[in-house]
């Protein structure tokens, strides 16, 4: 069974892809998977194992 996070990411104008880098590999680490990620990066969804 899969379970499903949904983020609005505040990114700042600052280092911006940098920022987003952390935050993806923030997720990750957490075992995290993105399955979609909107164009003007508004919204981010994760997804992953539930009983891992």
């Amino acid at each position: 069974m899969k379970e499903y996070k949904v983020i609005q990411p505040k990114l700042g104008f600052r280092n911006r892809y940098a920022n987003f880098e952390d935050l993806l590999n923030q997720y990750a680490r957490e075992g995290w998977r993105v399955v979609e990620l909107s164009q003007s990066w508004t919204y981010v969804v994760f997804e992953r194992d539930k009983n891992r």
